[in-house]
């Protein structure tokens, strides 16, 4: 059904107030034709895997980057057609896009709240202009005041605010080892750390010798020093392999700690370098990462440290009041506060300036850059936006549709992928996208106002949607389980929390609740996981195993998949290995991993697509021309099992590969219990990097779950249904109330409040976020909690058990 592709051509195409769409193929979209109105907000719906994101970021979006691509110069619009324009026949309609995705990738250390917002820029020019300053001292340009610039940095901190040292004891745990043996541990692994031996090598240092005989000197030297000397390397040559000499650039282990802990956007390197520095408060700025010069400025009584610690509704108070001091004070304020109001409106008032961004989650980042659109006055744009309420408590979602009508009556088009049922109801048309997931979707079944939705047959949003009683939450109907024995957490000091005590119940099912920026993942993520950690050990402890399932992804590399995370590929690659072909070639498993040479396409590296530089603009990607994207050389895909050869296994969804594997006990666990947390519309080599937050956490609780044990295990998941359709709730809850009744213990936290419902026992924390949350509002079963009636949560809580 498709209401909007009935509307008349218009007889002017600029007079046509739709984007229309015809024949999108990507993904597992089928020739989709559909009719978007411009002007509106418009909602995405359908079950995970149906296709919606495909449509709305992987056509539209897609589509409006090659549009601007083909703006720019010659030599980048050469090589358009190699970067893989969406597949479609045509798009009409469509006005420059903006696209507010929920990032998987970490954000440097030194990025923040504030410049994330730009907020940073509006603080630093008031103090600049506005501040005052200690008498006879020279005014200061705004880039004195940043952290981050050579003007404003503290130099003995360079701007981070710790001290962080190292010594030879952290760098080297091992002395008995030589240089060759890894007794540098902390250098890097593979290649760059043979490369830093054989310079030290070149340079005339012995590098099989104990490191504890080597003199003190070279010792020093080779750890500490700041010199970067280049050499001209002779690698040893290896009998299947060139080595050419290359000129090679030594650096210091503890350069190369400090370098990586401050500037790498991995969080696995980054907590890497961790390990081998101790830190403290910088003793010259005292934490504060700014020159003595800019600390001495202030504005209504305050440094520019001081305010950017406050959470911003305190900053938006002190603005308020902050006495007139001449009209550039005023102006530079107001403006400071104009940039203020739409962070706090969409629930982030909690957060201060000097909020790292790592700290913060998807759905936090997300909203932030929200709010600086919001702020940015464009107008005939459309935005494109991924789950923007992800993360939000009910309570805070009334703000973000508040945000969402400013941005369209601002005169933009709003387009917005979501499962939050308030945010459809609220849409001024709906596309939903299904029926199912995979292969089984990729049809709009719908596209029109969303009371319309309802003579929907198909349509799982609709069944949700406008429900007389909304489905019960699995275990909603039963009663609530009693606890057997408890974990307890007493006097706790970290980030908000203050001095607070709270009361794990085992053997249950437990919801931690609570506005954002309330506390929740500290206390479950940080201290819970701690103390049961601890406990571990204790023959005593009732707890066995601690098991935490985070958004965080499965790789960071499309080398990393779905099968190989979850251990199915190393059976798959076996199965090959025994295949009569690979036997009579003497193939090893290794020949079909993508990962090692001899098997893998050599043009690619195994990759499946190649760099392609664009000159001006980051280099994109483009299917390997040699493999096609198959990853493998063409004589290991002649090998077959079943008749498909390796690289069409990988192309195999979930569910098709559990009818492939069915005779195969190793491969079919693994299958069914993906299958069984809703996952069945995934490919086996599906890149980690394709995957959102909600299916890189489904993914680990099915690997897990494939290895269940009797012993009691506790269960620890952040938000598991952030990007989750109603329908698929289900089916996750499905699962985790099977691990309680098995005997285990989990742990969530959520803003569903159909979740919560079906919990039983709820720890709520606020009443608000930042400083004016961390602490327990209330404790109990959902029906206690709703009745107690105190802090934010009470309501909608109270209107889902009525449900």
């Amino acid at each position: 059904m498709d209401q909007a592709a009935a509307s008349p051509a218009l007889p002017h195409a600029s007079l046509d107030p739709f984007v229309r769409v015809r024949g999108a193929r990507e993904h597992n979209l089928r020739g989709v034709d559909v009719d978007i109105p411009r002007d509106a907000l418009t909602v995405f719906t359908g079950v995970s895997g149906s296709g919606k994101s495909s449509l709305a970021f992987g056509t539209l979006y897609a589509e409006a980057q090659r549009r601007y691509f083909e703006s720019v110069a010659p030599y980048a619009r050469r090589l358009i057609h190699q970067i893989g324009a969406p597949k479609v026949d045509s798009v009409t309609g469509l006005p420059p896009a903006v696209s507010l995705e929920q990032r998987r990738s970490s954000p440097g250390s030194r990025s923040s709240v504030g410049t994330v917002t730009l907020l940073s820029n509006s603080l630093r020019m008031l103090y600049s202009r506005a501040g005052t300053y200690p008498p006879g001292a020279r005014r200061l340009d705004s880039d004195a005041f940043s952290p981050n610039t050579a003007a404003g940095a503290c130099p003995a901190c360079q701007g981070l605010g710790r001290i962080h040292r190292t010594s030879e004891e952290l760098l080297v745990p091992d002395p008995s080892l030589s240089i060759r043996q890894g007794a540098i541990a902390a250098w890097p692994g593979a290649w760059q750390g043979k490369n830093l031996r054989d310079i030290l090598e070149t340079l005339g240092h012995d590098v099989d010798r104990p490191w504890r005989e080597l003199p003190a000197k070279d010792r020093e030297w080779i750890l500490f020093t700041e010199e970067q000397p280049v050499v001209t390397v002779h690698p040893v040559r290896e009998a299947d392999r060139i080595q050419r000499p290359y000129q090679g650039t030594y650096m210091s282990a503890q350069r190369y700690v400090l370098r990586t802990f401050g500037d790498t956007k991995s969080a696995t390197l980054r907590a890497r370098a961790e390990r081998f520095l101790t830190d403290a408060p910088c003793p010259v700025c005292e934490g504060r990462r700014l020159r003595p010069e800019a600390l001495a400025v202030t504005f209504a009584g305050h440094g520019i440290a001081s305010l950017a610690a406050m959470p911003l509704t305190e900053l938006d108070g002190v603005l308020s009041g902050a006495p007139a001091a001449g009209e550039a004070a005023r102006v530079l304020a107001e403006d400071l506060r104009s940039r203020i109001g739409p962070v706090t409106e969409l629930g982030l008032g909690y957060l201060s300036l000097d909020r790292t961004a790592p700290s913060l989650s998807a759905g936090e980042l997300q909203r932030l850059r929200l709010a600086t659109q919001l702020r940015s006055g464009l107008f005939g744009v459309v935005y494109v936006l991924d789950e923007p309420s992800a993360g939000l408590h009910p309570a805070d979602t009334e703000a973000l549709l508040g945000v969402l009508d400013r941005l369209k009556e601002a005169g933009n088009t709003v387009f917005v992928v979501e499962h939050q049922l308030d945010v459809v109801r609220h849409a001024d048309w709906l596309v939903d996208v299904g029926p199912l997931a995979g292969e089984h979707g990729g049809q709009v079944l719908y596209s029109g106002p969303p009371k319309d939705l309802a003579g929907v047959e198909d349509s799982a949003t609709a069944r949700h949607l406008f429900a007389q009683r909304r489905p019960q939450p699995a275990g909603a109907s039963r009663r609530v389980r009693e606890a057997a024995g408890s974990v307890r957490v007493t006097a706790v000091d970290r980030h908000n929390l203050r001095d607070l005590d709270a009361r794990f119940p085992l053997g249950v099912f437990t919801a931690v609740t609570g506005v954002s920026g309330s506390g929740k993942s500290t206390l479950v993520g940080q201290v819970l996981a701690r103390e049961v950690a601890e406990q571990l050990a204790e023959p005593d402890f009732p707890v066995r195993r601690l098991v935490e399932v985070d958004q965080k992804p499965i790789g960071r590399t499309p080398r990393s998949n779905l099968a190989t995370y979850t251990g199915l590929f190393d059976v798959v690659r076996r199965l090959f290995t025994a295949a009569p072909e690979a036997k009579a070639r003497g193939w090893k498993a290794g020949r079909f991993s993508f990962n090692v040479a001899g098997g893998r396409c050599e043009t690619c590296q195994g990759e499946g697509f190649v760099s392609v530089e664009l000159m001006f603009l980051p280099s994109t990607y483009a299917p390997c021309p040699e493999c096609a994207g198959a990853r493998y050389n063409a004589v290991t895909l002649e090998v077959r099992y079943a008749g498909l050869n390796i690289a069409e296994v990988l192309g195999l969804t979930v569910e098709s590969a559990a009818g492939f594997f069915a005779e195969v006990p190793a491969a079919a666990r693994s299958l069914r219990a993906l299958e069984d947390i809703g996952l069945g519309y995934l490919r086996l080599g599906q890149p980690a990097t394709e995957l959102s937050g909600g299916e890189a956490q489904r993914i680990k609780l099915a690997t897990e779950l494939q290895r269940l044990r009797r012993d009691h295990t506790l269960y620890l998941l952040d938000e598991p249904t952030t990007g989750l359709h109603p329908a698929d709730v289900r089916v996750l809850l499905r699962q985790l109330h099977g691990l309680v009744d098995a005997g285990h213990s989990v742990v969530v936290v959520e803003h569903d409040m159909e979740v919560v419902a079906g919990a039983d026992w709820v720890i709520d924390l606020g009443p608000g976020g930042g400083t004016e949350g961390g602490r327990v509002v209330a404790s109990g079963t959902p029906a206690q909690v709703a009745a107690a009636g105190r802090g934010r949560t009470a309501a909608y809580l109270a209107r889902a058990l009525d449900r």
